[in-house]
C-alpha cells in the first residue's frame, strides 16, 4: 500500500521509479549500463521513496514515570502521546510495534498494520502494570537493537533519567531513524521552600530527608536538571537524532506537529 501521500513517518527504503538522462553532479553508481549500452547517451536510475515503513515505540515505564498529579503523571503523558502517534502511523498505513521496559521488559507487542494494532497497543497501556521499579535504559536499547532488524522509525519516550545509555543510544541511531521525547514534571526541579521533608525515591523505595528551604538545594536541582537536558539535547544535535522535551503540564500537540513538520523539511531538502 504506497499511497499517494508523504508521510510525517518518513521512510528510508528507495525502489527503482525510472531513468534520465545522466547530469553533471549524479552519482556514477546510479549509472543504469544497460540502457546506456544503448549508444542514445548515459543515463542514470531515479528512485522514489517507499511510504509504508515500520514505526516501533520504546516507552520507559520505571517508578519515576509516575510523578506528577493523578491522571497527569509522565507516563500518562508518555501513554497519550504513544496513542496519538500509532494512530496516526497507522492510519498512514505504516506498520506499528510496542517495547515497554524498566530494567527488565514489561511488553513487547510486534508491529502490524491497521487501525486495530493501534488500539490493541492504546488497550496494553491502559492495562500495564509493571512489574519492576527499576530504570534500565542500556537494557532497553540493547533489545531494540537486537530485535528490530529492518530499518525502522524509533520513537523513545522516557524522562532518560539514567546513566551510561548514551553508546546505545548513538548506535541505535545509526541504524534507524530516531526520535527521542523527553517528558518531565515540575516536581522535579521546583520544590517549595518546606523545611526538612521526606521525598519518596519510586524505584528503590526508599524515603530521603531532605531540607528544602536550606541555601541553594533547590537551585542545585534545577541547575542539576537542565544539565542533565541540555546533555541529551546536544547528543541528539550532534548525531542527527529528532528531540523533543515535553512537560505535563502543557499541551504536547504543538510542539509533535512543529517536530514533525521540521521533519518533513529535512527529509525534503536532502
Amino acid at each position: 500500500m504506497q499511497g499517494d501521500f508523504h508521510s510525517i513517518f518518513k521512510g528510508t527504503g528507495l525502489e527503482f521509479d525510472d531513468v534520465r538522462p545522466y547530469q553533471y553532479g549524479d552519482d556514477i553508481r546510479t549509472i543504469d549500463w544497460n540502457v546506456s549500452a544503448k549508444g542514445h547517451g548515459t543515463f542514470v536510475k531515479t528512485f522514489r521513496e517507499e511510504k509504508e515503513q515500520t514505526i516501533y515505540f520504546i516507552l520507559d515505564v520505571s517508578a519515576s514515570q509516575y510523578i506528577g498529579t493523578p491522571g497527569q503523571t509522565k507516563f500518562d503523558i508518555a501513554k497519550e502521546i504513544c496513542g496519538v502517534l500509532a494512530l496516526s502511523g497507522t492510519k498512514e498505513s505504516s506498520q506499528v510495534g510496542l517495547i515497554c521496559y524498566s530494567d527488565e521488559r514489561e511488553k513487547f507487542i510486534k508491529p502490524k498494520k491497521g487501525m486495530a494494532q493501534a488500539y490493541e497497543i492504546i488497550s496494553n497501556l491502559s492495562k500495564l502494570e509493571p512489574k519492576s521499579t527499576k530504570t534500565n535504559l542500556n537494557k532497553a536499547i540493547t533489545f531494540a537493537l537486537n530485535s528490530i532488524r529492518r530499518r525502522s522509525v524509533i520513537v523513545m519516550i522516557s524522562d532518560f533519567i539514567d546513566e551510561g545509555y548514551h553508546h546505545h543510544l548513538k548506535s541505535l541511531a545509526k541504524k534507524h531513524d530516531l526520535v527521542l521525547i523527553q517528558v518531565s514534571d515540575k516536581r522535579e526541579t521546583q520544590l517549595p521552600k518546606l523545611g526538612i521533608i521526606p521525598i519518596l525515591d519510586k524505584e528503590s523505595k526508599k524515603t530521603l530527608w531532605v531540607n528544602s528551604s536550606f541555601g541553594d538545594f533547590r537551585d542545585k536541582m534545577t541547575t542539576h536538571h537542565f544539565e542533565r537536558q541540555q546533555e541529551i539535547v546536544n547528543f541528539s544535535k550532534k548525531h542527527q537524532i529528532n528531540f523533543l522535551s515535553v512537560s505535563t503540564d502543557e499541551n504536547f500537540v504543538p510542539k509533535l506537529l512543529k517536530l514533525f513538520k521540521v521533519r518533513n523539511k529535512t527529509v525534503k531538502s536532502v
